[in-house]
This record gives structure tokens, C-alpha cells and sequence, in this order.
């Protein structure tokens, strides 16, 4: 499976720009079995040495803004997806959303027309403090489905090393969605995440199994966290 095609950066324009910031990457092992149903058929699972996960992700979202739009209407928001990694026919490695929390109500609204992403409107809340990074989350609609962590952040790490987890965990340039029965891809373009030690000192969260998926009732398995990238989104293709 190529890896590197991806991280390229399409031709032509982009279909807006966003700054990703504070990210923290907390992973779970699940069985193969019980994520399989949850993903579209067409999508393989991507597979850590014939192991599967799925991660949560919070990060502060900054300068939100379609291509056409001046950055001085554009939006800053906090967000979490939760999602699971796949690859089509064999290739093409992305990222496949069982669902993604945002504070902003207009940017959900804005996802979800645009882009079919199944986005919730969250009341959502981070703190920081000089080692420790946190984020809470509660979805309007279903306050089951919610999130409150705190890591612990250290030292720089720099990129990820080629061929590693972590590499296959957080350089991820593909997103699938499918939406009335059809398959789309969009792409991102970004440098490497630049990373620091982490370590999560209390995780609750519900967000998984509100997706279906059997509850991990453990502190996450793998923990990372970067303090960002600057992106370039790209619109949407059938595949």
C-alpha cells in the first residue's frame, strides 16, 4: 500500500483553509469484528498488524473558512471525531468519521450540507494549563455521547518516523464518506504533526459506544498529541 501518495499535495486550488491546534490522538484496540458492520462495505480496514482501532481526537479548530470567504469572517470552534482507519480496494489509506463534535452550530450545519460528515453540535470546553491538556465535550442531542479528558504533555518529539504507529495513526491525508449509498473522498494537505510525549491522567468518554461500538471501559490504549498544523482542505469526489 503506497503511503506517500497521499501526504502529496493535490494540483489546482483548495476548497478552504483551517488551522488545526492542540490536538490530543487517544486510540483504542477493538475487535475487527465489531467495527466491520460499522463501516461502508466498499472500505477495507486498515489494519495495524491485523489489528484495528479507533480514535478520538479534540483539537481547537482556528480560522475556519472556505476559499471564498475573508479570513475576517472566518470561524474558530473546538471539535472532536471519533473514527477508524481504512483504505479503498487496497490502497489509498484515509480516515472513514462514525461522528465528529463541534461547538459552532453553523459549522455543523455547514458539514453536514456540504460535506455529509456526520458533525453534532456539542457544548464543548478546553483548559491548559503548563503539562496538562484538556477537553470536555456533551453532545446536545444525546448527552450519553460525551468526552472528558486530561493528558499530560512533555518533551517535543518532532515528525513521526516513517513506517511506525504513530506514523500510521496520525499521518492520515484521505477522508471517506458515504452519503444515499455513494462513496466520496476528500483530501487534506499538511506538513508532518509535530509531536510531544503524552500521557492521559483521566479519560471518561461515551462517544464510542454511541456509535455503536463496544464501550472500551479503560483509559485509551495509545496516547499522542501534537501542537498542530496549518491545512488545506480539498473538495469532495465521487470514487
Amino acid at each position: 500500500m503506497d503511503r506517500f501518495a497521499p501526504t502529496r499535495r493535490p494540483p489546482g486550488k483548495n476548497a478552504g483553509t483551517q488551522l488545526w491546534r492542540e490536538l490530543l490522538f487517544l486510540h483504542w484496540w477493538v475487535p475487527v469484528d465489531a467495527l466491520r458492520p460499522l463501516v461502508p462495505a466498499r472500505l477495507g480496514l486498515d489494519l495495524w498488524e491485523g489489528r484495528a482501532l479507533v480514535g478520538l481526537v479534540p483539537f481547537r479548530m482556528e480560522h475556519v473558512r472556505p476559499s471564498w470567504l475573508p479570513d475576517v469572517l472566518s470561524q474558530d470552534f473546538l471539535e472532536t471525531n471519533l473514527r477508524t482507519y481504512v483504505h479503498l480496494d487496497g490502497d489509498a489509506p484515509g480516515v472513514y468519521f462514525f461522528s465528529l463534535e463541534a461547538s459552532s452550530w453553523l459549522a455543523v450545519q455547514a458539514a453536514r450540507a456540504g460535506w455529509g460528515l456526520p458533525y453534532h453540535y456539542a457544548d464543548m470546553a478546553m483548559s491548559e494549563t503548563a503539562d496538562e491538556r484538556g477537553y470536555t465535550s456533551v453532545r446536545r442531542s444525546d448527552p450519553a455521547a460525551r468526552l472528558d479528558v486530561r493528558c499530560r504533555v512533555g518533551a517535543p518529539l518532532g515528525p513521526s518516523a516513517p513506517g511506525t504507529l504513530e506514523e500510521f495513526l496520525l499521518e492520515r491525508y484521505y477522508l471517506y464518506v458515504e452519503r444515499d449509498g455513494v462513496l466520496s473522498r476528500g483530501q487534506v494537505h499538511h506538513t508532518p504533526y509535530p509531536t510531544v510525549a503524552a500521557e492521559a491522567r483521566h479519560c471518561e468518554e461515551g462517544l464510542v459506544a454511541a456509535a455503536g461500538l463496544p464501550a472500551p471501559n479503560r483509559p485509551p490504549d495509545l496516547v499522542h498529541a501534537s501542537p498542530g498544523v496549518d491545512v488545506e482542505v480539498f473538495a469532495l469526489g465521487r470514487v
